[in-house]
């Protein structure tokens, strides 16, 4: 049976973007051989979402107060790479990480379902 969800995030500088995750967002983590983190995330949920277009993934990280979450990062020096924007079902933004990719966050207005039981 399906007992989680693996998201890999693909970095031109992933030992800047792990020490990131690591150090300034504080995930915990088990070192898989070599200096291969895997980290452990926050409850997590999926959505599909129909398109006109190319089928495609997205990640964001969910916080429950985003301005409080930039706030706290920016204090960090985490450089913001999309400002915070009404998305109607929620709202988002975006940080940039060591690498310059950028790494999405949102405040959902929905009904969340990470802490569903199953």
């Amino acid at each position: 049976m399906i007992n989680g969800a693996h998201v890999i995030v693909y970095s031109r500088d992933a030992d800047a973007d792990r020490a990131f995750l690591r150090d300034v967002l504080g995930f915990a983590h088990v070192d898989a051989g070599d200096g291969w983190l895997i980290f452990k995330l926050p409850p997590a949920e999926v959505a599909v979402h129909p398109t006109g277009e190319e089928s495609r993934h997205e990640f964001y990280l969910m916080c429950d107060d985003l301005e409080a979450t930039l706030a706290e990062l920016a204090a960090k020096g985490v450089q913001p790479a999309q400002p915070v924007t009404n998305a109607g079902w929620g709202s988002r933004a975006a940080i940039r990480l060591p690498s310059g990719a950028e790494l999405s966050l949102y405040q959902p207005r929905h009904p969340v379902a990470y802490d569903l039981d199953r």
